[in-house]
């Protein structure tokens, strides 16, 4: 998936208005968690989509937390892109939470929270379980999107999109990763969406839409399946 890939259409992109009408079911029946296995604990950081703060991601950590994990949000209000102090309060953030809990953390990442996710555990993979991207922009082509123009206002100083060095970055962090995505993405190219297959990596096809997916009963399912399966430390191989 290196090939040139066009930002999404016109209609998936008015499309994203969904998310809307999904949230409103969302608060009207939840997202469906007492069907899903429980967790023992483990602890999970989940990150925000550029432009969104942790209020976004609220619904999928509630959900994660009454299964019975840990759940924390990144803390850092607004997504507006990386730089060296996010970054490092980032650093200090995960640190904090896998020596609060003795044991590695599976990180959640929507959209760009999913980018930072990859490069939290390919730097510190001993302490990341493992990683899900939800609708990031990991593959394929970084300008296949419908909000780099608005990126690169809140980012002036960012240098023009570097194709050698996000291939270097397309290969996942050695890591168990799970890359969900949906075709009726209006903001991230779905085939930008997917890791390149491998023995630790895993793509997940959900539906709707690219603003809804910290809302999507189908995201939670995948994660809260793919967390009940990792073992925990001290568990016998």
């Amino acid at each position: 998936m290196t090939s040139t890939i066009a930002p999404p259409s016109i209609k998936l992109l008015l499309g994203e208005s969904r998310a809307a009408w999904a949230y409103g079911r969302y608060l009207l029946r939840g997202l469906g968690h007492r069907q899903l296995p429980l967790g023992k604990g483990q602890p999970v950081l989940v990150l925000p989509g550029f432009g969104a703060s942790d209020v976004s991601t609220r619904p999928l950590r509630r959900a994660l937390s009454k299964l019975g994990y840990n759940v924390y949000g990144w803390a850092q209000g607004t997504n507006t892109g990386i730089n060296s102090k996010r970054k490092n309060l980032l650093v200090t953030h995960l640190q904090a939470i896998s020596a609060r809990h003795g044991q590695p953390v599976a990180l959640v990442g929507w959209s760009l929270g999913g980018v930072f996710a990859r490069e939290l555990a390919r730097a510190f993979p001993d302490q990341v379980s493992q990683v899900f991207t939800l609708g990031s922009p990991i593959n394929g082509d970084p300008e296949a999107n419908n909000v780099s123009t608005i990126f690169n206002l809140f980012n002036p100083n960012r240098p023009p999109a570097d194709r050698e060095a996000f291939n270097q970055r397309i290969a996942a962090p050695p890591v168990p990763c799970t890359a969900i995505f949906t075709r009726q993405d209006g903001i991230v190219a779905w085939q930008c969406s997917q890791e390149e297959e491998g023995p630790l990596t895993e793509n997940v096809e959900v539906q709707g839409t690219h603003v809804g997916l910290p809302w999507n009963p189908q995201v939670l399912a995948a994660i809260a399946e793919r967390l009940a399966r990792s073992p925990l430390p001290g568990d016998l191989p």
